[in-house]
């Protein structure tokens, strides 16, 4: 089994599957009653809705180098270019109007991450080129804007009243084949831990979707807007009946955020947590081992200022009971920068309710110079965001002083660290277990749009 995101790759011709169909003299048109009663039918709802799903089509131009033809001695013999060659990635998608006095477009960031030529196509058949608003891998959302009149909108549902059980509806355009739609049920809700983003709370569906259907709507029987459609749970890369969308009061706050500042600032508690075992709640004198145990507290953090404490068992989040640590994670990305969060508190035995506001997520930083003296006046950074989620292993190089060690090397502000020797660098803790190594030739393997690179610091 494995988790695939929605986005169709056009990697090389499409392949038809051409069905013989039995013949038959006519068609009969179903009676518009039976039993005086009207037949039911999706169609009228679809009318409306319909005209809000656009096909996203996208282009990324990626450079593609080769070590042996980077030798400059290679390309002189070969006549070859010094300029590296250039590769064009196609994917098509999907994604919904929600604003059409503006031409916003609500999309996955997985349909449009990257690319440097966006076209939306209209059921009507017309197509823009897209304005790429903004992107939120940590919750894979992300914001076009297309210079259309006449155009249909969808109205966004309270998706915090949806229940198991409810039906539903996708929008899409599967395999690039053209607006399709299929309905189902809501599976199920709360769906987390799926990988793909950092936060998660996605809605489950039997409704079928397939690769092509990334940022396409889930509506209600209503025509409402409950979930932009996100990846599918699948043996063989098409629908099996599990598949996910975002939540639209999820997307919403993101797409606010998005449209004011191009990006999404998050709060964070300044708290780590662990899980509870049932070993751990039975000493504990827990009923359940529902809740996660405070481990450590950031100084001048939301949660420090707030009075948490390390050995804090939270158990409640918002009056509602807390599960895992996933769920209290959800909580600090996707609310708002000065949200107040009510948690139950358990210390010593009695339990009490503190509020805690969430203040701007610390990005934290390292200076090159505790690391190696030949690194002073380099400054590593954990990467944005924007990175995250999607390859972006090593840190970000976010400052090189001039005239240092590392700019005369040729390091630059931007450019990633992945390794240093032989040790790869997967994050800023991991490079400052480093401290006080001192190799006596200092390597560092660095990447750029460009590709990879080795540089040597004296």
């Amino acid at each position: 089994m494995s988790l695939s995101p929605l986005r169709r790759r056009l990697t090389g011709g499409l392949a038809a599957l051409l069905i013989g169909a039995l013949p038959c003299s006519g068609r009969a048109a179903l009676p518009p009653v039976v039993d005086g009663q009207p037949m039911p039918s999706l169609a009228p709802m679809l009318e409306h809705v319909t005209p809000a799903v656009v096909n996203i089509s996208s282009k990324t131009r990626v450079q593609v180098r080769d070590p042996y033809f980077d030798d400059p001695m290679v390309r002189q013999f070969f006549g070859l270019p010094a300029t590296p060659q250039e590769r064009v990635e196609q994917s098509l998608g999907s994604g919904v109007i929600v604003d059409a006095a503006k031409g916003y477009v609500l999309t996955n960031n997985h349909v449009v991450a990257g690319a440097d030529d966006i076209t939306v196509t209209l059921q009507d058949g017309r197509s823009f080129k897209g304005k790429l608003i903004g992107t939120d891998p940590d919750t894979d959302v992300a914001v076009v804007q297309i210079p259309a009149h006449h155009l249909t909108a969808l109205p966004l549902a309270d998706s915090a009243r949806l229940r198991v059980g409810d039906y539903v509806v996708a929008v899409g355009d599967p395999f690039g084949l053209g607006q399709t739609v299929t309905s189902g049920i809501v599976s199920a809700l709360g769906r987390s831990g799926l990988g793909g983003s950092d936060y998660q709370n996605f809605i489950q569906t039997d409704a079928s979707i397939n690769p092509g259907n990334s940022g396409g709507a889930l509506v209600n029987l209503r025509g409402e807007l409950v979930g932009i459609n996100s990846m599918i749970f699948s043996p063989s890369g098409a629908s099996a009946g599990i598949g996910f969308a975002i939540p639209s009061d999820l997307t919403s706050e993101v797409m606010d955020q998005l449209i004011a500042h191009g990006k999404v600032e998050r709060g964070s508690l300044g708290v780590q947590t662990q899980a509870i075992t049932p070993r751990m709640a039975q000493l504990l004198g827990m009923k359940s081992p529902n809740g996660v145990v405070v481990t450590a507290v950031d100084r001048g953090s939301a949660g420090g200022r707030a009075g948490l404490q390390p050995g804090d068992i939270l158990t409640a989040l918002n009056g509602k009971p807390l599960r895992d640590g996933q769920q209290l994670r959800n909580a600090e990305g996707l609310l708002p920068l000065g949200s107040t969060l009510q948690l139950g508190v358990l210390r010593n035995g009695q339990l009490q309710q503190v509020n805690a506001t969430l203040s701007a997520e610390p990005r934290p930083s390292l200076d090159g110079g505790q690391l190696d003296a030949r690194l002073r006046g380099v400054r590593f950074s954990e990467p944005p965001p924007s990175q995250r989620g999607n390859g972006g292993d090593g840190v970000t190089i976010s400052a090189v002083q001039p005239g240092s060690a590392g700019a005369r090397a040729g390091l630059h502000a931007g450019d990633v660290l992945v390794g240093v020797g032989s040790q790869r660098i997967t994050s800023l803790r991991m490079l400052r277990g480093l401290t006080g190594v001192q190799p006596r030739q200092l390597v560092l393997l660095v990447a750029d749009q460009a590709g990879t690179r080795y540089v040597v610091v004296n």
